[in-house]
């Protein structure tokens, strides 16, 4: 392919809206060009990296014996109504209505779709285990989309349904895509790190998340050298120590006024968050509890949802909190002592992070506007109804497994799987009939690669101060031809006889060709970042050959070859790359 015959336009400033280095390379190198907020053009460059993830995507599902089907991405609100999705997903889907006034979706995912097709073609466990994916687009309205593809309203995704006669034979299906989706990130030149996860609205029985390091992510990751124990944040579990709290004296009101946030009140006492006990009040599919963690953590509200087996789970309204407590938001605590002036609700369940188990001595909300109670002994004071683990891991917090300390990472997550279990077989009444010809409920499972955000990952996690450094796998063309003297016959024809050979052992090639400076072409050749460069000039080959340097290397490692062994060194230098 000749570069004038290309669309690529190349910028030398980064984009103004672009916050991360993948996001600025994706624009400045033309692999993209934004249309909206969330929304973009792949160009040419852009595409052909795109196609190269789909490739390794669709050789590795068919390897694992999943089955390519392509499903609308329009569906039917019926689908989701029958899941009770409609409802739940809340302002996230795109919702439209056709000229008969029928309500639709724009498909986010496809949970609900690809079990009503199953449902009416598998009838026997004959038919089972089966899985299917599809690569389709799908759509999703954020509220503030960034990152470039890593958080868009429209992106490509390859997302599989797995659907078996058991649990047992959920779990080998499950692993199979696991194992799939290693080897996929493989490929694609990515170190990803499975870690365990949330099911989130896709709901489920357990998931784990692939990631990739990167100081850019959205997500953070707890992990374990001691035991290799990761999981997302939502999902990390941590150890605590039992207390040895030494006994405190009687309670004491206190006056702190105007100090509403722990900072604050920490600050006019005198001591450090650690010593208070912060209490939220949430309305818990509608009901108030209140939440109780150490002052210096913060609540895990997906947590929280588990723990309270709820569908719901937000922070309750002022008005809500002043009812239940007699306090303003700031004030308030879990001690409501009857003979005093304090206010006693007339029922107000009350939950408390594990640490706190046997805290004595600690400081609380008062349930008066700018007071606090101090000496404060929770299971003297308090009617805590549980204790559970309800806060946010974060660095140095005790591995639950092994009781090593954990460290915080920065993570893009690529992939997700799913072992979702009967949810969507039960509401859609997918059934199989057994050997002995009764009906069972299909056992299911999802599995999600986000496709365009692998390809940008794959630049988060291999560029350098001059551009992209691609791996061969997924790299536009895998190499670059730089043709520094164009409008000579004898040096044009070798770069055009060299660029046939290589395309004959399937060696995708560009020739730049444009009648630019050299620096201009090895500026734009490392800005896109293509695995091995090859210089093609005339005083090259008066001095003997072509220049061969792959894009990782520093400029000592140019190799001048002669032409006739210009193949087998370009050859060699795409060795190893993924």
């Amino acid at each position: 392919m000749k570069w004038t015959k290309s669309l690529i336009q190349t910028l030398r400033e980064d984009p103004g809206d672009a916050e991360i280095d993948s996001h600025k390379l994706m624009v400045r190198a033309g692999l993209m060009k934004k249309v909206a907020g969330g929304l973009y053009t792949y160009l040419p460059l852009g595409m052909r990296s795109l196609n190269k993830v789909q490739k390794i995507v669709r050789e590795e599902m068919d390897r694992a014996g999943a089955q390519e089907i392509v499903m609308p991405i329009l569906q039917p609100a019926e689908l989701w109504k029958t899941s009770g999705r409609w409802e739940s997903m809340g302002p996230g889907m795109f919702r439209l209505k056709d000229r008969a006034s029928h309500d639709y979706a724009l498909s986010p995912t496809a949970e609900e779709m690809v079990t009503d097709v199953v449902k009416s073609i598998v009838s026997s466990y004959r038919q089972l285990p089966l899985t299917v994916y599809q690569i389709q687009w799908k759509f999703r309205d954020e509220i503030r989309p960034r990152f470039g593809l890593m958080r868009s309203k429209e992106f490509l995704m390859k997302d599989a349904y797995s659907f078996d006669t058991s649990l047992e034979a959920a779990d080998a299906s499950y692993m199979a895509m696991f194992n799939a989706y290693k080897k996929v990130f493989e490929r694609c030149g990515l170190k990803a790190y499975p870690v365990e996860a949330d099911t989130g609205d896709i709901g489920g029985k357990f998931s784990h998340e692939f990631h990739v390091l990167a100081e850019a992510g959205e997500d953070g990751i707890a992990f374990c050298d001691g035991c290799g124990y990761a999981a997302n944040l939502e999902k990390a579990e941590r150890k605590v120590a039992p207390r040895n709290d030494a006994a405190c004296g009687e309670m004491e009101v206190i006056s702190t006024p105007g100090a509403k946030t722990i900072e604050q009140v920490s600050k006019f006492m005198g001591v450090p968050g650690s010593a208070f006990v912060k209490s939220l009040v949430y309305s818990v599919d509608g009901t108030p509890v209140m939440v109780c963690v150490p002052g210096d953590r913060d609540v895990n509200e997906v947590k929280l949802k588990h723990v309270l087996g709820a569908k719901k789970v937000e922070l309750a309204d002022y008005e809500t909190v002043l009812k239940v407590t007699g306090a303003q938001p700031g004030s308030v605590g879990p001690v409501f002592a009857a003979n005093s002036q304090l206010p006693t609700p007339d029922s107000l369940r009350i939950i408390a992070d594990q640490e706190l188990k046997g805290a004595k001595g600690c400081i609380v909300g008062a349930n008066k506007d700018d007071h606090h109670i101090k000496n404060v002994d929770l299971e003297r004071d308090a009617k805590i109804a549980d204790y559970a683990d309800l806060v946010i891991v974060r660095d140095g917090d005790i591995c639950a497994k092994c009781g090593k300390p954990m460290a915080i990472k920065r993570g893009i997550e690529v992939g997700h799987v799913f072992k979702l279990g009967t949810k969507y077989t039960d509401a859609f009444k997918a059934v199989y009939k057994n050997d002995q010809l009764a009906e069972q409920v299909m056992v299911m499972g999802c599995y999600g690669i986000g496709v365009s955000r692998t390809m940008q990952a794959v630049i988060e996690q291999s560029h350098d101060k001059d551009g992209i450094v691609w791996p061969a796998s997924v790299a536009p063309y895998q190499v670059c031809i730089s043709l520094l003297d164009p409008d000579k016959e004898d040096v044009a024809k070798v770069a055009f006889d060299l660029e046939a050979a290589l395309e004959a052992e399937d060696i995708d090639v560009i020739v730049d060709d444009r009648a630019e400076r050299p620096g201009v072409k090895f500026k734009d050749a490392d800005l896109i970042g293509f695995p091995v460069r090859v210089v093609v000039g005339g005083k090259g080959l008066a001095n003997g050959g072509v220049e061969v340097k792959r894009r990782a290397d520093d400029k000592s490692k140019m190799k001048l070859v002669p032409v006739a062994e210009a193949t087998a060194a370009i050859r060699e230098a795409l060795g190893g790359l993924a």
